[in-house]
């Protein structure tokens, strides 16, 4: 079909401990999917979110958040505003379309003067 990206939304600095170096220097990412293909780009409403430390430049991952981290990233998925989702069709698209119409009407048209 296509290939998939992530688009960033937003990059949030966290002030909370890093459960695995304990400093204060972590990032919250929000992502939202992207489809990239031949005939369309498509926008979805899917979202995602990705805390990484700066320092010791580890995934932290929900099993190891603590109380304060939870909350914090609560805080910032509200404040998160993604883009709506949308279609936007690509100039191939529209070719195929015409030409799929012409074949049609060419069809029609040699069906009705009885030269099929």
């Amino acid at each position: 079909m296509g290939r998939s990206e992530q688009h960033i939304l937003s990059q949030n600095p966290v002030t909370n401990n890093c459960p695995e170096c304990f400093n204060q220097d972590l990032t919250l990412t929000f992502y939202q999917k992207h489809l990239r293909g031949n005939l369309f780009d498509r926008i979805t409403s899917e979202l995602s979110h990705e805390l990484k430390c700066n320092t010791c430049d580890t995934v932290i991952y929900p099993v190891s958040w603590t109380d304060d981290i939870e909350r914090s990233v609560e805080y910032y998925q509200k404040a998160v505003k993604p883009e709506k989702p949308v279609v936007k069709f690509r100039p191939l698209f529209f070719v195929v379309v015409i030409l799929g119409i012409l074949l049609a009407g060419t069809l029609i048209y040699l069906v009705l003067r009885g030269a099929i």
